[in-house]
């Protein structure tokens, strides 16, 4: 049996919950977090915090005093560990604005759902076998105001997940409006070529993943060369190796992207160096 947390009640998952003419299932007029918990603590939870804030801010919502990351951080863990997941878990936190039509919101407050799940044991080890993936153009990244956001308006992503599941692959990728590489359906993404590590700019529509920001400032400070750039679907099938990142798999090699395959010798290493220092 599992619960969920509903503007701080805790009730059974499956129970209705919100209105017919709520925004956030009207339009999609939320955004969302996804954090790791680990024995009893949330991972990086100032980094997720910070960029669920900044993305209330950029969306307009009008936040209340007591509504806080503390607040938050603590009803989600009693959750978690009502649920049994405290020790290994994944913890979604949705924000959506309340019912109106389109001009007319009642008001801008932020309304929440916290759900937590628990995560299967080896979760975030090194992934020796690799991920195969492949390109998904069918529907594209726009390079916008809110394109950085976790926001819940989720659809390229959601039937690149549905192509990638019905061609067999772990995850797609996805390309932006100038048909330039974004990210994956769940992932940030690097690639490696002549020892240089490449990542998608922010600028190229890509989410502001909170793990591609803390891996860019540990390279920096390892002396690694990490350029952030346009990245053509051409170079990264031309890269030598390729790796995903993300709050909840922390890094996972990629074997092959369509026919290409990939090798691992610097990616093993990025992994095993940095890994550790935000699992401490």
């Amino acid at each position: 049996m599992n619960y969920c947390n509903w503007n701080g009640k805790i009730v059974l998952e499956g129970t209705p919950i919100i209105s017919a003419d709520n925004r956030g299932l009207r339009y999609g007029d939320g955004l969302f977090e996804t954090i790791k918990i680990s024995n009893g603590r949330l991972v990086m939870s100032d980094e997720h915090f910070a960029r669920l804030w900044n993305g209330m801010q950029r969306l307009q919502f009008d936040i209340p005093k007591h509504f806080s990351p503390d607040t938050l951080e603590e009803q989600v863990i009693a959750l978690a560990k009502k649920n049994g997941h405290a020790g290994a878990g994944r913890v979604r936190l949705c924000i959506i604005r309340g019912a109106g039509g389109l001009y007319d919101a009642k008001n801008h407050f932020p309304h929440y759902i916290i759900q937590t799940w628990a995560l299967p044991e080896g979760n975030g080890e090194w992934n020796s076998n690799g991920l195969v993936a492949g390109i998904y153009a069918d529907a594209t990244k726009s390079c916008d105001a809110i394109s950085n956001l976790k926001h819940n308006n989720y659809l390229p992503y959601v039937l690149a997940a549905l192509h990638a599941k019905k061609e067999k692959w772990n995850d797609a990728i996805l390309l932006n409006s100038q048909h330039t590489v974004c990210d994956s359906t769940i992932a940030n993404i690097f690639m490696v070529k002549d020892k240089i590590i490449y990542t998608p700019a922010l600028s190229q529509g890509c989410v502001a993943g909170v793990m591609r920001h803390a891996l860019i400032q540990f390279l920096k400070k390892s002396g690694s060369q990490i350029v952030e750039k346009a990245i053509t679907v051409e170079e990264l099938l031309l890269a030598e190796e390729v790796f995903f990142t993300n709050s909840m798999y922390n890094i996972r090699w990629v074997k092959q992207i369509n026919e290409i395959t990939y090798s691992n010798n610097i990616t093993l290493k990025i992994y095993s160096d940095f890994v550790p220092t935000i699992c401490q």
